[in-house]
């Protein structure tokens, strides 16, 4: 069973998203433990709702290096495997990022390398774009540049604003979130310089 631990900064809509899949059996993994580097992010609530450890580690007063390390230990006592960035607003420098290579992945609201970056909803629209969308990627050395793991498109309609497009793009999010984790514990995903192939899955056996 995969270890996850999970890192906000927010209300944890994504959060609460892995919580409800795990509990539906649709991850094979159990969250060890949430992170926040902000004390009254309302996602360490819906983790303690859950029964999952939730702490603060704070990032103000701090250099990102001693940050990152503390940060680092917690994750690593706990044992966790796949550390899930679910609207954690801080960018991870390439220490943690090494120490945890290929075991950090990211959700993204648009179709990366479209976008990145903060307001990608608000870009999308802005830009005119017919099709956006949001995108799981593993975090690599830049800025939601890492390899794309799966995308789910999200189509602009006529009457959309800004608002009710990012909350289409959330909902999708909340799929595409748990699917790729899922993908992780199984260990279908195999990376190829910059594409990562979803390898097939075991077949059920009959009687």
């Amino acid at each position: 069973m995969l270890t996850i631990g999970v890192l906000i900064s927010g209300r944890g809509s994504n959060l609460q998203a892995i919580i409800d899949a795990a509990a539906r059996g649709e991850i094979t993994g159990r969250i060890a433990v949430v992170i926040s580097n902000k004390a009254d992010a309302y996602g360490l609530e819906r983790a303690r709702k859950a029964g999952i450890e939730a702490m603060c580690i704070p990032s103000k007063g701090k250099s990102r290096s001693e940050f990152e390390r503390e940060l680092a230990e917690a994750l690593e006592s706990r044992g966790v495997e796949l550390v899930c960035l679910a609207g954690f607003m801080r960018v991870l420098t390439p220490y943690f990022i090494r120490r945890f290579k290929r075991q950090i992945i990211n959700i993204h609201p648009a179709l990366l390398p479209s976008f990145p970056g903060e307001n990608a909803q608000g870009q999308a629209f802005d830009y005119g774009v017919k099709v956006t969308g949001c995108t799981v990627h593993f975090v690599d050395e830049g800025v939601d540049t890492g390899q794309v793991i799966l995308q789910i498109p999200v189509e602009l309609r006529e009457d959309d604003t800004a608002e009710t497009l990012s909350a289409r793009i959330l909902e999708q999010e909340h799929k595409a979130f748990p699917r790729a984790i899922q993908l992780f514990a199984e260990g279908r995903l195999q990376v190829v310089g910059r594409k990562v192939r979803v390898l097939p899955g075991k077949k059920q056996q009959n009687g």
